[in-house]
Protein backbone atom coordinates (compact mmCIF):
# COMPACT_ATOMS: atom_id res chain seq x y z
CA UNK A 1 0.00 0.00 0.00
CA UNK A 2 1.13 3.53 -0.78
CA UNK A 3 0.80 6.50 1.57
CA UNK A 4 -2.31 8.54 0.72
CA UNK A 5 -0.31 11.72 0.01
CA UNK A 6 1.77 9.78 -2.54
CA UNK A 7 -1.37 8.37 -4.13
CA UNK A 8 -2.77 11.89 -4.49
CA UNK A 9 0.45 13.09 -6.13
CA UNK A 10 0.20 10.18 -8.55
CA UNK A 11 -3.36 11.05 -9.56
CA UNK A 12 -3.19 12.76 -12.91
CA UNK A 13 -4.57 12.40 -16.41
CA UNK A 14 -2.26 10.86 -18.99
CA UNK A 15 -2.43 10.68 -22.76
CA UNK A 16 0.24 8.03 -23.44
CA UNK A 17 0.50 4.42 -22.27
CA UNK A 18 3.20 1.75 -22.35
CA UNK A 19 2.46 -1.43 -24.28
CA UNK A 20 2.21 -3.54 -21.11
CA UNK A 21 -0.85 -5.56 -20.07
CA UNK A 22 -2.39 -4.96 -16.63
CA UNK A 23 -2.76 -8.19 -14.59
CA UNK A 24 -6.32 -9.33 -13.87
CA UNK A 25 -5.72 -9.37 -10.10
CA UNK A 26 -4.67 -5.70 -10.20
CA UNK A 27 -7.85 -4.75 -12.05
CA UNK A 28 -9.93 -6.72 -9.56
CA UNK A 29 -8.44 -4.70 -6.70
CA UNK A 30 -9.15 -1.46 -8.54
CA UNK A 31 -12.81 -2.13 -9.35
CA UNK A 32 -13.55 -3.31 -5.81
CA UNK A 33 -13.72 0.36 -4.82
CA UNK A 34 -17.26 0.27 -6.22
CA UNK A 35 -18.26 -1.20 -2.85
CA UNK A 36 -16.83 1.89 -1.11
CA UNK A 37 -18.16 4.50 -3.53
CA UNK A 38 -20.83 6.86 -2.18
CA UNK A 39 -24.38 6.17 -3.31
CA UNK A 40 -27.20 8.21 -1.79
CA UNK A 41 -29.24 6.08 0.57
CA UNK A 42 -27.01 3.14 -0.37
CA UNK A 43 -28.88 3.02 -3.69
CA UNK A 44 -25.98 1.15 -5.32
CA UNK A 45 -26.66 2.42 -8.82
CA UNK A 46 -23.03 2.19 -9.94
CA UNK A 47 -22.07 -0.09 -12.83
CA UNK A 48 -18.56 -0.74 -14.23
CA UNK A 49 -17.65 -2.66 -17.38
CA UNK A 50 -13.98 -3.72 -17.51
CA UNK A 51 -12.90 -3.81 -21.16
CA UNK A 52 -9.64 -5.63 -21.91
CA UNK A 53 -10.65 -7.42 -25.10
CA UNK A 54 -8.59 -5.86 -27.95
CA UNK A 55 -11.51 -5.84 -30.39
CA UNK A 56 -13.89 -4.13 -27.96
CA UNK A 57 -11.20 -1.63 -26.92
CA UNK A 58 -10.63 -0.75 -30.58
CA UNK A 59 -14.38 -0.31 -31.12
CA UNK A 60 -14.63 2.08 -28.17
CA UNK A 61 -11.58 4.02 -29.32
CA UNK A 62 -12.93 4.32 -32.87
CA UNK A 63 -15.87 6.31 -31.52
CA UNK A 64 -14.03 8.83 -29.34
CA UNK A 65 -10.41 8.96 -30.45
CA UNK A 66 -10.73 10.83 -33.79
CA UNK A 67 -11.49 14.08 -31.91
CA UNK A 68 -8.14 13.81 -30.09
CA UNK A 69 -6.15 12.71 -33.15
CA UNK A 70 -7.41 15.73 -35.08
CA UNK A 71 -5.91 17.91 -32.33
CA UNK A 72 -2.50 16.28 -32.40
CA UNK A 73 -2.76 13.90 -29.44
CA UNK A 74 -1.24 10.44 -29.35
CA UNK A 75 -3.75 7.61 -29.99
CA UNK A 76 -4.02 7.23 -26.22
CA UNK A 77 -7.48 5.67 -26.10
CA UNK A 78 -6.66 2.77 -28.41
CA UNK A 79 -3.25 2.53 -26.76
CA UNK A 80 -4.64 1.96 -23.24
CA UNK A 81 -4.71 -1.75 -22.33
CA UNK A 82 -7.82 -1.29 -20.19
CA UNK A 83 -10.94 0.83 -20.45
CA UNK A 84 -13.31 1.06 -17.48
CA UNK A 85 -16.77 2.04 -18.66
CA UNK A 86 -18.54 3.88 -15.83
CA UNK A 87 -22.31 3.68 -15.82
CA UNK A 88 -25.03 4.83 -13.46
CA UNK A 89 -28.54 3.46 -13.04
CA UNK A 90 -30.82 6.35 -12.05
CA UNK A 91 -33.73 3.99 -11.37
CA UNK A 92 -31.81 2.48 -8.43
CA UNK A 93 -32.05 5.86 -6.68
CA UNK A 94 -35.78 6.25 -7.31
CA UNK A 95 -36.40 2.68 -6.15
CA UNK A 96 -34.48 3.29 -2.93
CA UNK A 97 -36.09 6.66 -2.22
CA UNK A 98 -39.62 5.31 -2.56
CA UNK A 99 -38.99 2.82 0.25
CA UNK A 100 -40.72 3.45 3.56
CA UNK A 101 -37.66 4.80 5.40
CA UNK A 102 -36.87 7.35 2.68
CA UNK A 103 -40.16 8.88 1.57
CA UNK A 104 -41.11 12.31 2.90
CA UNK A 105 -44.81 12.99 3.32
CA UNK A 106 -45.50 9.82 1.40
CA UNK A 107 -43.50 10.98 -1.63
CA UNK A 108 -40.01 10.66 -3.04
CA UNK A 109 -37.70 13.61 -2.35
CA UNK A 110 -37.58 16.23 -5.16
CA UNK A 111 -33.85 15.66 -5.95
CA UNK A 112 -32.59 19.26 -6.25
CA UNK A 113 -29.24 17.67 -7.14
CA UNK A 114 -29.31 14.48 -9.26
CA UNK A 115 -27.21 12.42 -6.89
CA UNK A 116 -26.74 9.57 -9.39
CA UNK A 117 -24.46 11.91 -11.35
CA UNK A 118 -22.83 13.28 -8.21
CA UNK A 119 -22.11 9.72 -7.06
CA UNK A 120 -20.75 8.63 -10.43
CA UNK A 121 -18.21 11.47 -10.16
CA UNK A 122 -17.26 10.20 -6.70
CA UNK A 123 -16.77 6.69 -8.11
CA UNK A 124 -14.59 8.12 -10.87
CA UNK A 125 -12.35 9.84 -8.29
CA UNK A 126 -12.03 6.65 -6.23
CA UNK A 127 -11.17 4.62 -9.32
CA UNK A 128 -8.46 7.13 -10.24
CA UNK A 129 -6.96 6.90 -6.74
CA UNK A 130 -7.11 3.10 -6.82
CA UNK A 131 -5.36 3.17 -10.21
CA UNK A 132 -2.63 5.47 -8.86
CA UNK A 133 -2.27 3.25 -5.78
CA UNK A 134 -1.35 0.37 -8.11
CA UNK A 135 1.34 2.43 -9.85
CA UNK A 136 -0.81 2.85 -12.95
CA UNK A 137 -2.05 5.91 -14.81
CA UNK A 138 -5.46 6.89 -16.11
CA UNK A 139 -7.21 9.17 -18.55
CA UNK A 140 -10.87 9.98 -19.09
CA UNK A 141 -13.14 10.54 -22.04
CA UNK A 142 -16.86 11.08 -22.50
CA UNK A 143 -18.06 12.44 -25.85
CA UNK A 144 -20.41 15.42 -25.84
CA UNK A 145 -22.39 14.06 -28.79
CA UNK A 146 -25.41 11.99 -27.62
CA UNK A 147 -25.12 9.57 -30.54
CA UNK A 148 -21.53 8.76 -29.59
CA UNK A 149 -22.53 8.15 -25.96
CA UNK A 150 -25.22 5.75 -27.19
CA UNK A 151 -22.72 3.95 -29.42
CA UNK A 152 -20.22 3.57 -26.55
CA UNK A 153 -22.99 2.23 -24.30
CA UNK A 154 -23.97 -0.32 -26.93
CA UNK A 155 -20.38 -1.49 -27.46
CA UNK A 156 -19.91 -1.86 -23.70
CA UNK A 157 -23.15 -3.80 -23.37
CA UNK A 158 -24.74 -1.40 -20.88
CA UNK A 159 -28.44 -2.12 -20.28
CA UNK A 160 -30.95 0.47 -21.49
CA UNK A 161 -31.55 1.70 -17.93
CA UNK A 162 -27.85 2.42 -17.27
CA UNK A 163 -26.46 5.76 -18.49
CA UNK A 164 -22.84 6.14 -19.52
CA UNK A 165 -20.95 8.64 -17.35
CA UNK A 166 -17.65 8.19 -19.17
CA UNK A 167 -14.71 5.89 -19.74
CA UNK A 168 -11.54 5.70 -17.65
CA UNK A 169 -8.50 4.49 -19.59
CA UNK A 170 -5.97 2.57 -17.49
CA UNK A 171 -2.43 1.39 -18.05
CA UNK A 172 1.23 1.84 -17.25
CA UNK A 173 2.28 5.40 -18.12
CA UNK A 174 4.68 6.22 -20.92
CA UNK A 175 6.47 9.53 -21.35
CA UNK A 176 4.14 12.06 -22.89
CA UNK A 177 5.96 14.97 -24.54
CA UNK A 178 2.63 16.72 -25.14
CA UNK A 179 2.07 17.36 -21.43
CA UNK A 180 3.59 20.72 -20.38
CA UNK A 181 4.01 19.87 -16.66
CA UNK A 182 5.65 23.18 -15.69
CA UNK A 183 3.00 25.17 -17.55
CA UNK A 184 0.21 23.31 -15.77
CA UNK A 185 1.84 23.88 -12.38
CA UNK A 186 2.11 27.60 -13.12
CA UNK A 187 -1.63 27.73 -13.81
CA UNK A 188 -2.53 26.22 -10.43
CA UNK A 189 -4.73 28.64 -8.50
CA UNK A 190 -3.72 29.55 -4.94
CA UNK A 191 -5.43 27.50 -2.24
CA UNK A 192 -7.11 30.62 -0.81
CA UNK A 193 -8.93 31.12 -4.08
CA UNK A 194 -10.33 27.58 -3.97
CA UNK A 195 -10.98 27.12 -0.25
CA UNK A 196 -12.67 29.52 2.15
CA UNK A 197 -13.10 29.30 5.93
CA UNK A 198 -15.97 30.56 8.11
Amino acid sequence: MTEFSQVLRGRRMVRNYADTPVPREVLERIVKVVHRAPSAGFSQGHRIVVVTDPVKRAELAAVAEPWYLERGFHPWISQAPVQLVIGIREASYHERYTEADKVEGGEEIPWPVPFWWFDSGALFALLQLAVANEGLASGFYSPAIPEELTTLSTIAGLPDDVALAGVLTVGYPADDPAVPTAKLAARRKPIDELVSWL
